[in-house]
C-alpha cells in the first residue's frame, strides 16, 4: 500500500507535528506499506525523516501553507502526482490556519478524496463540542463562541464525510454518534509515542525539575505553576527547579517572552524553547514531575502519554479531557483545581515530599501507556484502511451484479 498523510511535520511548528513523526516512524515498519507520502506544511529546514530503524520507502512533498487559501488546490495536486492508495489525515480544526476560511477549506480535502474515491480516514484530535473557546484562544465574546459553534458544526459535517473519522476518546464517539448520527466514527486510542523498556525512577543529582511541556499562553498557563513551586520551596525548603519547556501558542506570540520577564526575580526557572525530538528523552528522564497548568482541554494529551512512558509522576487540573483519560486508560496523578495556585502547590508538594509516592505513581503510568502503544496504533489504522477497501470491493461487487441481471 502506498499510504499519504496530509500533516504537518517536524521542523514545523504548527500543531501535532510531533504526533505524525511517531506515526512515520511505526507506520514504515510495516509490511503492508510499501511507500509512506508525505504530504506536508512547507518548512525552511528539512524534513526529519532519518530514522535508526530499516523501513520502507519515504517521499516527502511540501505542499501546503499554514493560512493559505490555496492549500485545497496544492494537496490535491500532490495527491494526483503521487497517487496513493490511501490517504490519512492528522487534523484538528485549526490545523491548516488560524483564519476562519483557510481553515475551512483545509478541511474539505477528506471531501475531496471521498469524491476522488481514494480510501481515507481522518484523525481528529479534538471535537468543539468539548473545547471552552475562551481558554484555547479562539474567543470570549458570546456572540462569536455562537458563531464558531455554527461554523464547527458545518465543519464536523463536513468532515465526517471521510469513510472513517477517527477520534482518540470514546466520549467523542459518543457525542458524534448521538449528535451528527455519524455510523463512520471509530475509536482509536492516542497512543504512546516512545516506551521505555526499563524506566529510571531514579532522579539525577541536583535540584528536582519540576517540568510542563507544551505551547502556551491560551489555556495552558504557566505563571500559577511558577507560583505554587515558590510556595513549596518556602513550605518545604526543597532545592527545586522550573523546567517550562516548549514555545508560544501561536495565537499568543510572545508571551513566555513576558513571563520570562515577569519573573526574572524568581531563582531556578528554565525555559528551554523548542525541544527536538531527540532531546525529548532527556528532557522527560530528569524531570521529577510533569505538571499540566491547564485552564481547559482540547483533547486527548500527548504529554500525559508521553510522560506515562518515561515512568513520571504527573500532576493534573481536575477537569474535561485529562479527568476521562485518568478514568478510561489508568493513569493517576495528583488533581489540583484550576483556578488555585495553592491547590497547585498542594499536590506537587504531595510527590516532591514523598518518593516512594512519587515512584508508584510513576510505575502505574509506565502500566498505562505501555497498553497502548503506536506500533498497536497504526496496525488498527491499517486495519480500518483495509475494512474501508473491501467495503469498497462489496459495494462494487453489488452494483455489477444488479448491472448483470
Amino acid at each position: 500500500m502506498k499510504l499519504a498523510i496530509v500533516t504537518a511535520y517536524p521542523p514545523s511548528k504548527v500543531t501535532l507535528n510531533e504526533y505524525a513523526y511517531h506515526l512515520v516512524k511505526h507506520f514504515r515498519q510495516k509490511e503492508a506499506i510499501s511507500e509512506l507520502i508525505l504530504l506536508t506544511d512547507k518548512t525552511e529546514g528539512a524534513k526529519d525523516i532519518m530514522f535508526s530503524e530499516d523501513g520502507c520507502k519515504i517521499t516527502v512533498k511540501e505542499c501546503w501553507s499554514f493560512n493559505s487559501y490555496k492549500n485545497i488546490i496544492s494537496v490535491t495536486k500532490a495527491i494526483n502526482a503521487t497517487a496513493p492508495d490511501a490517504v490519512l489525515f492528522n487534523l484538528q480544526f485549526m490545523k491548516f490556519g488560524d483564519k476562519k476560511v483557510a481553515a475551512a477549506l483545509g478541511l474539505m480535502l477528506p471531501l475531496v478524496c471521498k469524491l476522488k474515491k481514494i480510501p481515507n480516514i481522518v484523525l481528529l484530535h479534538n471535537i468543539l463540542e468539548e473545547v471552552d473557546l475562551g481558554s484555547a484562544g479562539f474567543t470570549s465574546n458570546k456572540l462569536m463562541q455562537k458563531l464558531y459553534g455554527f461554523i464547527g458544526t458545518s465543519l464536523t459535517k463536513l468532515i465526517l464525510k471521510a469513510d472513517t473519522v477517527a477520534v482518540t476518546m470514546q466520549k467523542y464517539v459518543n457525542i458524534l454518534e448521538v449528535k451528527y448520527l455519524a455510523p463512520n466514527v471509530k475509536l482509536i486510542p492516542h497512543g504512546t509515542f516512545e516506551i521505555a523498556e526499563k524506566p529510571n525512577y531514579n532522579l539525577p543529582e541536583g535540584p528536582m525539575q519540576i517540568m510542563t511541556f507544551g505551547k502556551f499562553g491560551t489555556y495552558k498557563k504557566v505563571e500559577g505553576m511558577i507560583e505554587a513551586v515558590e510556595m513549596v520551596r518556602a513550605k518545604t525548603g526543597m532545592d527545586l527547579e522550573v523546567v517550562i519547556a516548549g514555545t508560544d501558542n501561536p495565537n499568543v506570540p510572545g508571551y513566555l517572552a513576558k513571563v520570562q520577564a515577569d519573573y526574572k526575580h524568581v531563582p531556578q526557572v528554565r525555559f528551554t524553547g523548542y525541544v527536538e525530538e531527540s532531546e525529548v528523552p532527556t528532557l522527560f528522564n530528569e524531570s521529577a514531575v510533569v505538571v499540566f497548568p491547564y485552564t481547559s482541554t482540547t483533547g486527548s494529551s500527548g504529554v500525559l502519554h508521553q510522560a506515562g512512558s518515561y515512568g513520571k509522576a504527573v500532576v493534573m487540573p481536575d477537569l474535561g479531557d485529562l479527568a476521562l483519560l485518568v478514568q478510561d486508560e489508568g493513569y493517576r496523578g495528583e488533581f489540583f483545581n484550576p483556578t488555585s495556585v495553592e491547590s497547585l502547590a498542594a499536590a506537587i508538594e504531595n510527590i516532591v515530599t514523598d518518593n516512594a509516592y512519587r515512584v508508584k505513581l510513576s510505575r502505574i503510568n509506565y502500566e498505562a501507556a505501555t497498553a497502548h502503544p503506536m506500533s498497536k496504533i497504526t496496525d488498527m489504522y491499517l486495519e480500518t484502511f483495509t475494512e474501508i477497501i473491501e467495503k469498497r470491493k462489496g459495494a462494487t461487487a453489488m452494483v455489477l451484479n444488479s448491472c448483470n441481471k
